[in-house]
C-alpha cells in the first residue's frame, strides 16, 4: 500500500500540505512529456475549509533499466494537495536515475515539511508538463515487459568484464532511425562469442527482426575485436522501453541495459482513448515487428475509422458499465490494448455518490508521529443519527479509567481524538451512520532514536573488565551493539552482556581477552556512537617449566606446565609441527595450568615438545624418549587359532608384523630346526616392520608348528603359528548295499581315513550298470551323511555303485565298486482273497495271484490269522504255499478270526491282502448243488484211445457223499476211474474203449438234501468199410456205382463216402470224390480204351475207414460209333510269380482284444509266405498265428499291446520271384512297465516301447 503524505488537522483549523525540502539539489528534468486533464463531471477542487479533499494523481515514473537483478518501480498513487499537484509529478521525476550504466544519485532526506499557502499551479514548460488533467495519461512501459513484473528480480549470472564497449541508451522521434552498438575483445577467446539482444526481461529480439529491427555482427582481424550492432528502422512510439545485451562465452558472462526513448512529433490537447490503448497495427504488413499483435490471428474485419475528435466518452461508458462489460465496450470501439486499460482504469478515481449520513467523511488517511495525538473528525448530514467507530472492524468504546480514546461533539462534528500513539494505532479505522460507513488509515511514524552520550574508549590488559557505557534520547529504546560491524552475541552462554536502564545501555565484558581488541559501536535508529577497545597482553611468568620424559611403549604420555598470567592460550608443537586435539591427544588449560596428555604413546610420539603461549614469543621445550620391547603382532593375521592352512602344492608366504625399537632379530623354529634364509623350498625373511616364511611347494610334511623368536635390547617375545598342509582326502571303503528294492537300494560306507587336512563336506555318489561301462552321478548336492538312497533303477539288472569323499580342496579318487546286486522289488498284494469254506475247525481261503509280481518272481504265499480283537497273528503255513489256496486247520470252534495272505518272493513280503469281515468258525449245513460244465450239458465225444478226465464241480456242506452209476448199474471201478473231493468229482479213463459209452448218473447228498446230473459219455471209432459195392452200368465214358453202408459205422453217424478209381494197367488210385453223402454215384469222363477199378472208403467224425470196399468186376470204356481222332493241344503254362491280389489294410487295435491282418496272393507254384514286423521275421512267437487258406494269407495277433504295434509286411516267395505288402497296426490302450515285465518282453523293447509310446501320446494332445 503506497504511504500517504502526512496530514493533520491544526487546532486552528488550518490545513497541513506537504511541500518538497528546500534543500534537495535540482537535478535536469529528463525529457518526459505527461498529460493530465480532469475528467468530465468531476467536481471542482477545494482551497478553502478545514479540511479539502485529497486528489489522487497517478505519478508516472519512467521505468529504471535492470542491471545485475535490479528491481524495477511500478507507478504510485499519492495523495496531495491542490498546490502540490505538479510539483509532486516534477519530485518523482527528479529522484529517477537518468541511465543504467551511471551511479545513482544519492539519498535524500525527505523528513523536512512545511506549512504554505497552496499557489497557483506553475507554467507549462516543454520539458515537464503539457497540460494537467485527470485524464488517464498517454504513457506506456513498452509492449516488451508488463508493469506487474517490475518488481520481480532478474536472475543474471555474475558479471565479467568482457565488454569493452557498452550500447548507450538514446533518444529518436518517431519514425526516425537508431543504433546501439557492442564490443567484446577477442584477444583471449578461442571462437566466437554468443549475444542475444532482449526488450525488457524476457522477449528475444532475434526473432523480431525484419523491416524495422536488424541486428549485424562483424569482426576485424586486425583489432581482434568483434562488432555487434542492432538497427532500429522508423521506430514506432511503442518501440520505447528498456533493453538489455547478454554477451555469454563458456562461462563468462557480461550484460547492460540501456533506455529507448521515442519522442512524439505532436501531441493534440485531447486525446482519443481509443487511439491511446489500440496497438501500432492489428497484425497487417506495416505493424512494428516488436509488437505482439503481429503474431495474433489475422481477422477479417475493418479498421474503424480514426477520427481526431471522438464522438463519445468511452471513459464514462466504461465507468458506468459493469465488469464483465469492458472487453466487449473495447472491442465495439476498437480498443485493442484491453490490458491496458483495464491497468489505467483501476487507479482512476471513480466518482463518489453523495453520501446522505456524511456531510464531510474522512480523509483517506492521516499519520501522526510516535506519542503524539490524531484528532479523527467527521461531519454529519443529520446529527441525530447513531455513530460508531472502529478499529480494524472492532468497535472502540469508551473507557472511564483511560484516556487513550476520546470522543467530542462539535456542532455536526464528531471527532474521535486518539492519545499518545503508539504503533498498535497503526490501523484501519471506519465510523458508521446508520447503514452508511467511511473508512481511512492511520499511519504511525516512528520518530528516531538519537545518541545523547557517545561511547568512550577503553585500553586495558587481559583478563580485566570492560564496561562500554552509551545514552539515548528515549527510553525503552531498541538499539543493536556491534564489534567491527558485526552485531556482539548476547546470548546466555556468551562472553557480552547487555544492559539498559532508562536511557543508559552498557555493554560489559567481564574476562577481557586480546580478540576483545576492536571497534565497538552502538546503533539506533537515530544515529552510531562508535568506540575503540584495545586489549593488551600482561608479562609472562614461568611458574612450572616442561621436563624431559622417558615412557613406555602405550602407556599414556601427560605433560605439565604453569605460567603467569592465567588464561593466556597457547598451543603444543612436536618437532616443530603443530599438535590438534583429537581422539587420542588431549589439550587441557584451566587459568594457568596448561597440559598435553596422549592416551596411548606410540614411536612417533617421540620427540621435542613446544608449547608457545599465545602472544607471546617466549617458549617452554621438553624431549620425550618412547621405548617399545619387541612383539609379534600374529593378532593381524587373522589366522583362527594362528593357524595357517595351504593346499599341498601351492606356495605359502606368511608375512607377520613385529615391532620394537631398536629393530629386533629375528629367529624361525620349526621342532629344533632353525630355518635359514637362505634355504632352497622352506626359508625366512626378515624386513624393517615384518617377517615372513616363505614354502615354494607345500608338501605334507610341513604341517607343524613353527616357532618365532624376537630379541632386542628392550627384551625378548615369541610366538608360534600352525601351518596346515591340506590335500583331497583319500577313497572312501568299498560302499556296501544294504537293502534293496524294485528302483532303488540302501547304500552305506566308512569315511576315508586321511581326510587330506580338510574335514569331509559331503559326498558324491555313481552308479552304472554291471555290463557297462559309463558311469552316472546321482547327486549333484553333496550327501552330508555316509547314507544313500539310489532310486530310478531298471528291476532285475544288476548295479555297482561307489562313491567319492569332498572337501574344501577337491573331490578324492572313486572308492572301489560296490559288489553287484540286483534291484528286486516285492510283488503287489494278493487280489480277490474270499473264504472257499468253513468247517467247525477248518477255514479254506481262496485268492488270485497279484497283479504285479516284478522281476523277482513269486516265491509262495503266507496265510496268517489272527483271533478278533487281538493283534497276535500267527503263521498257519511254515513252508511257502505256491497254491491260491489254502485251508487253516486246528482252530478253535465257533471262534471269530482275521485272516490275512502275504505274497512271498526274493525281494520280501508284500504288503498283506486283510479280510474286510471276520470268520466265524462254524460248519453250516449248505444243500448239495452240482454245477454242470456247459461242455457236457450235451454229449461227451471222445475218440477210442483217448483219455477221458472229466471235472463235475458241485457245493454243499458239510462234506456232500457223491455216488455214480452207469445205465443204472454200479460203475466198474476197473474200467472207470472215479475220485471224490469236498468240491468236485472226478471220472477218469486212461483210455476209452467203446464200451465206456453210455450216461453216467451223479448223485450227491448231503444229509436230507440230494442233487443229481445225468453226463452222456460216446467213445466214437472208425467206420468199418461199406458193403456189396458193383458196377451198375457202364455207358460211354460213364460208370453207374452202387454199395450199401458199412456194417459197423464206429459209434458215430456215417458222415460221407470217398471213391476212388484205378487204371488196371497201373494200378494208381486216384481220387474221383470226397464226403460223398448218397450210396450210388456216376463216374463220369473215363478214358476210351481204359479198364477202371473202383473202391470206396466210409467216413464218420472220426475220419476214413481203415479199409475199402473194392468191386470185383472192372469197367471196359469201349468205343463207340465212328473213331475221332483228338487233336492236340499244348498244355497252358499257369506258372507266375507272386501277385498281392488285396493288399494289408492299415489297422487299428485295442489292447487285450485279438487283431487279424488279412491280404491275398496269386502265384504258381504255390508261394512261401513270411510275415516280419518292422522288417524283422516272425518265427515261433506264441503270441502270433498264421493261416494261408486258398491264397488268403492271416495273421492274429493274440491279445496285443501298444508294444505290438508297428509296421506289418507280408512277403510271398516262390521260384520266379516275390512280392511285399505293408500295413501300420496301432494298438489303443498300453501296459505299464510292470505289466510288460510280467509278460517276459525283453527290457531293450519295453524301454524302446515306453520311448515309442511318450512320442504317440504327445501329438495326440
Amino acid at each position: 500500500m503506497p504511504e500517504p503524505t502526512k496530514k493533520d488537522e491544526m487546532s486552528n483549523g488550518e490545513k497541513e500540505s506537504v511541500a518538497t525540502d528546500s534543500s534537495e539539489a535540482p537535478m535536469p528534468t529528463p525529457e518526459i512529456s505527461l498529460e493530465v486533464s480532469p475528467p468530465p463531471a468531476e467536481q471542482p477542487v477545494e482551497t478553502e475549509g478545514k479540511d479539502p479533499q485529497p486528489i489522487e494523481v497517478l505519478k508516472p515514473v519512467q521505468p529504471e533499466p535492470v542491471e545485475n537483478g535490479s528491481k524495477e518501480p511500478e507507478p504510485e498513487a499519492v495523495v496531495v494537495g491542490a498546490k502540490e499537484q505538479v510539483e509532486s509529478v516534477n519530485s518523482e521525476v527528479k529522484e529517477e536515475a537518468p541511465s543504467p550504466c551511471s551511479p545513482p544519485p544519492p539519498d535524500k532526506d525527505d523528513d523536512g515539511t512545511t506549512n504554505t499557502p497552496s499557489p497557483p499551479p506553475p507554467p507549462e514548460d516543454a520539458n515537464t508538463v503539457k497540460k494537467l488533467s485527470i485524464e488517464l495519461p498517454m504513457w506506456s512501459l513498452g509492449e516488451g515487459q508488463a508493469p506487474e513484473d517490475l518488481d520481480k528480480p532478474v536472475d543474471t549470472p555474475p558479471l565479467s568484464s568482457l565488454l569493452i564497449e557498452r550500447p548507450q541508451g538514446g533518444s529518436i522521434t518517431v519514425g526516425g532511425d537508431i543504433s546501439f552498438v557492442a564490443k567484446v575483445e577477442a584477444q583471449d577467446l578461442l571462437r566466437k562469442p554468443t549475444i542475444k539482444w532482449f526488450k525488457g526481461k524476457w522477449m528475444d529480439l532475434a526473432s523480431k527482426t525484419g523491416k524495422h529491427l536488424q541486428l549485424k555482427e562483424t569482426f576485424d582481424r586486425r583489432t581482434k575485436i568483434h562488432t555487434f550492432e542492432m538497427h532500429i528502422i522508423k521506430a514506432k512510439d511503442n518501440y520505447a522501453g528498456n533493453y538489455r545485451c547478454e554477451v555469454t562465452y563458456k562461462d563468462k558472462f557480461d550484460s547492460c541495459s540501456f533506455d529507448l526513448e521515442v519522442k512524439e512529433l505532436e501531441q493534440s490537447q485531447s486525446v482519443d482513448i481509443r487511439s491511446a490503448f489500440k496497438r501500432s497495427s492489428e497484425g497487417h504488413e506495416d505493424a512494428g515487428d516488436l509488437d505482439f499483435s503481429g503474431l495474433l490471428k489475422h481477422r477479417n474485419q475493418r479498421e474503424p475509422k480514426q477520427d481526431e475528435t471522438p464522438e463519445v466518452d468511452v471513459w464514462e461508458i466504461l465507468k458506468s458499465a459493469r465488469p464483465d462489460q469492458y472487453e466487449k465496450i473495447a472491442f465495439e470501439y476498437g480498443i485493442t490494448d484491453l490490458r491496458g486499460l483495464l491497468k489505467r482504469l483501476k487507479k482512476t478515481k471513480k466518482e463518489e455518490k453523495k453520501s446522505e449520513a456524511f456531510a464531510k467523511k474522512l480523509d483517506p488517511a492521516y499519520q501522526v508521529d510516535k506519542g503524539g495525538k490524531i484528532r479523527l473528525v467527521v461531519d454529519l448530514a443529520d446529527p441525530t443519527v447513531e455513530l460508531k467507530w472502529y478499529k480494524n472492524g472492532q468497535e472502540i468504546r469508551p473507557t472511564p479509567n483511560q484516556r487513550k480514546f476520546i470522543f467530542e461533539q462539535k456542532g455536526t462534528q464528531r471527532i474521535l481524538v486518539i492519545n499518545n500513539c503508539g504503533l498498535n494505532d497503526d490501523a484501519a479505522y471506519s465510523v458508521a451512520a446508520g447503514e452508511e460507513k467511511c473508512t481511512t488509515e492511520l499511519f504511525v511514524k516512528e520518530l528516531p532514536v538519537k545518541i545523547t552520550k557517545e561511547i568512550e574508549a577503553v585500553k586495558t590488559t587481559v583478563n580485566e573488565r570492560i564496561e562500554l557505557e552509551c545514552e539515548v534520547s528515549e527510553e525503552g529504546a531498541q538499539v543493536k551493539w556491534c564489534k567491527n560491524g558485526v552485531e556482539v552475541p548476547t546470548g546466555p552462554r556468551s562472553r557480552y552482556r547487555v544492559k539498559s536502564e532508562g536511557l543508559k545501555h552498557w555493554l560489559i565484558i567481564d574476562d577481557a581477552s586480546k580478540e576483545d581488541t576492536g571497534t565497538f559501536s552502538l546503533m539506533a535508529s537515530g544515529g552510531t556512537s562508535e568506540a575503540k577497545v584495545q586489549v593488551e597482553l600482561k608479562p609472562l611468568k614461568i611458574i612450572q617449566d616442561l621436563q624431559d620424559m622417558t615412557v613406555l611403549l602405550g602407556q599414556p604420555l601427560k605433560m605439565h606446565c604453569e605460567i603467569f598470567p592465567g588464561n593466556v592460550p597457547g598451543r603444543w608443537y612436536r618437532n616443530g609441527q603443530l599438535i590438534q586435539s583429537n581422539d587420542r591427544i588431549n589439550i587441557l588449560q584451566r587459568a594457568k595450568n596448561h597440559r598435553l596428555e596422549i592416551v596411548n604413546s606410540t614411536i612417533h610420539d617421540a620427540g621435542d615438545y613446544t608449547f608457545v603461549p599465545e602472544g607471546y614469543t617466549q617458549s617452554l621445550c621438553a624431549k620425550v624418549h618412547i621405548v617399545d620391547p619387541p612383539r609379534v603382532h600374529l593378532e593381524s593375521l587373522n589366522f583362527p587359532d594362528n593357524t595357517v592352512t595351504i593346499v599341498a602344492g601351492n606356495k605359502l608366504r606368511v608375512e607377520i608384523p613385529i615391532s620394537g625399537e631398536p629393530a629386533p632379530r629375528v629367529v624361525w623354529m620349526k621342532g629344533e630346526r632353525v630355518i635359514l634364509d637362505s634355504g632352497h623350498r622352506v626359508r625366512a625373511e626378515t624386513f624393517s616392520d615384518y617377517t615372513s616364511l616363505t614354502i615354494d611347494i607345500a608338501e605334507k610334511e610341513d604341517t607343524g608348528n613353527y616357532k618365532i623368536v624376537l630379541q632386542n635390547e628392550a627384551g625378548e617375545a615369541g610366538a608360534s603359528i600352525k601351518v596346515k598342509v591340506v590335500d583331497i582326502p583319500d577313497p572312501p571303503e568299498v560302499p556296501l548295499v544294504t537293502e534293496v528294492g524294485g528302483d532303488w537300494c540302501s547304500m552305506t560306507w566308512e569315511p576315508p581315513i586321511y581326510d587330506g587336512g580338510s574335514p569331509i563336506l559331503g559326498y558324491f555318489i555313481e552308479r552304472k550298470k554291471k555290463q557297462s561301462s559309463r558311469w552316472m552321478r546321482l547327486n549333484f548336492d553333496l550327501n552330508k551323511e555316509t547314507t544313500f538312497e539310489p532310486k530310478k533303477m531298471i528291476e532285475g539288472v544288476p548295479y555297482e555303485v561307489r562313491v567319492f569323499a569332498v572337501n574344501a580342496i577337491g573331490v578324492s579318487k572313486p572308492s572301489e565298486p560296490s559288489k553287484a546286486f540286483v534291484p528286486l522289488a516285492v510283488t503287489s498284494e494278493p487280489t480277490m482273497l474270499v473264504v472257499d469254506d468253513v468247517t467247525d475247525t477248518t477255514v479254506t481261503m481262496k485268492w488270485r495271484p497279484p497283479e504285479t509280481i516284478g522281476a523277482a518272481g513269486l516265491d509262495g504265499y503266507l496265510v496268517e490269522y489272527c483271533i478278533e480283537g487281538t493283534d497276535d497273528w500267527r503263521v498257519t503255513n511254515k513252508e511257502l504255499t505256491e497254491k491260491t489256496k489254502y485251508t487253516i486247520t486246528g482252530l478253535p470252534p465257533e471262534a471269530k478270526i482275521l485272516v490275512r495272505v502275504r505274497a512271498i518272493n526274493a525281494a520280501g513280503a508284500s504288503t498283506p491282502r486283510t479280510l474286510q469281515h471276520s470268520i466265524l468258525v462254524k460248519e453250516v449245513i449248505e444243500p448239495p448243488k452240482i454245477r454242470i460244465p456247459r461242455h457236457l450239458k450235451q454229449t461227451y465225444t471222445r475218440k477210442v484211445g483217448e483219455a477221458v478226465n472229466l471235472v463235475i464241480p458241485f457245493m454243499g456242506k458239510p462234506r456232500p457223499k457223491v455216488s455214480w452209476l452207469k445205465e443204472g448199474q454200479t460203475v466198474d471201478p476197473t474200467q472207470v476211474t472215479i475220485r471224490n473231493t469236498d468240491c468236485d468229482s472226478i471220472i477218469f479213463i486212461r483210455k476209452a474203449e467203446r464200451k465206456h459209452s453210455g450216461k453216467y448218473d451223479m448223485k450227491v447228498e448231503v444229509e436230507n438234501h440230494v442233487d443229481t446230473a445225468i453226463i452222456d459219455i460216446q467213445i466214437v471209432d472208425l467206420p468199418g468199410p461199406p458193403q456189396c459195392v458193383k458196377i451198375d452200368e457202364v455207358w460211354g465214358g460213364n460208370v453207374a456205382l452202387d454199395w450199401t453202408p458199412p456194417k459197423d459205422n464206429g459209434n458215430a453217424a456215417i458222415t460221407g463216402y470217398t471213391i476212388q478209381k484205378a487204371d488196371k494197367k497201373t494200378m494208381e488210385w486216384y481220387t474221383c470224390i470226397e464226403h460223398y453223402h448218397r450210396t450210388c454215384i456216376t463216374i463220369t469222363e473215363l478214358v476210351v480204351g481204359n479198364e477202371y477199378f473202383f473202391r470206396i472208403y466210409s467216413e464218420n467224425m472220426v475220419g476214413l475207414s481203415e479199409g475199402a470196399t473194392q468191386t470185383k468186376d472192372s469197367a471196359l470204356i469201349v468205343k463207340e460209333g465212328m473213331q475221332l481222332k483228338n487233336p492236340e493241344y499244348i498244355d497252358h503254362d499257369f506258372k507266375e510269380p507272386p501277385k498281392f491280389t488285396q493288399p494289408l489294410i492299415n489297422t487299428f487295435a485295442i489292447a487285450g482284444y485279438n487283431a487279424t491282418l488279412n491280404c491275398s496272393v496269386r502265384a504258381n507254384p504255390r508261394p512261401k509266405v513270411i510275415w516280419m514286423k518292422n522288417k524283422i521275421a516272425i518265427i515261433d512267437d506264441p503270441r502270433y498265428r498264421m493261416f494261408s487258406n486258398q491264397g488268403v494269407c492271416t495273421l492274429e495277433i493274440r491279445k496285443p499291446s501298444p508294444y505290438d504295434g508297428g509296421m506289418y509286411s507280408c512277403k510271398a516267395i516262390n521260384d520266379l520271384g516275390d512280392a511285399l505288402v505293408e500295413c501300420k497296426l496301432e494298438v489303443k490302450g498300453g501296459f505299464t512297465f510292470s505289466e510288460l515285465m510280467q509278460r517276459g518282453v525283453p527290457l531293450h523293447l519295453i524301454d524302446k516301447y515306453m520311448s515309442e509310446t511318450k512320442v504317440v501320446e504327445q501329438p495326440e494332445k
